[in-house]
């Protein structure tokens, strides 16, 4: 059982890793990556969605009707996407001002769906847990680590701090829609560099 759990834990820091590996959530991974605490903070509230909602799937999965599993998957999404909405409202609002739509989208993001899809409704609690963590956490890392990249090559800055000292021109086009595509891209390529090494 421990192995089992380590293993879907493991997966989804590495071999199933959302953005790079199952090029999935793209949207809020290319929005909101601009700084690092911007993709940090939207890294926890997907993943708090994708755990719970993992855990209550992986709960009533032998109740919920195969025909409506779908509609029963959004709902529970749903409810865990307001939840984290009125969480970070509440503790976090500056931080959710900076998200923004970003936020209430969690719950039409596909990395969640598709967990709760492919992995939760086939799976016991604990496996899903498991499987949450791992694919949240992977999720994390990616958006902290292109929301660094972007934010010190952009404004040359590190949580707000200065890297290169006053003399740095920022080069802007990092902090932009285009950034985030060069960005996301040059990532992917050395996932695969180390990938097929």
């Amino acid at each position: 059982m421990a192995k089992t759990f380590t293993q879907e834990f493991v997966k989804g820091l590495w071999e199933e890793i959302p953005p790079f590996r199952l090029v999935l959530g793209l949207c809020p991974v290319l929005g909101v990556t601009t700084t690092m605490e911007n993709g940090i903070g939207m890294g926890l509230a997907t993943t708090f969605v994708l755990l719970c909602s993992n855990i209550l799937v992986a709960s009533l999965r032998n109740i919920i009707p195969p025909k409506v599993r779908i509609a029963c998957f959004i709902i529970i999404i749903a409810t865990f996407g307001i939840v984290v909405e009125l969480l970070m409202q509440a503790y976090t609002y500056p931080l959710f001002l900076k998200l923004g739509v970003f936020i209430p989208l969690i719950v039409v993001n596909c990395i969640v769906l598709g967990r709760a899809e492919a992995f939760a409704y086939k799976n016991g609690i604990l496996p899903s847990i498991a499987d949450g963590l791992g694919i949240g956490i992977g999720f994390t890392l990616s958006l902290a680590a292109l929301g660094g990249l972007r934010e010190i090559i952009g404004p040359g800055t590190f949580y707000g701090a200065s890297v290169f000292g006053p003399s740095f021109e920022p080069f802007t086009f990092m902090v932009q829609a285009p950034g985030a595509f060069v960005g996301l891209g040059l990532m992917l390529c050395i996932m695969n560099l180390a990938g097929s090494k």
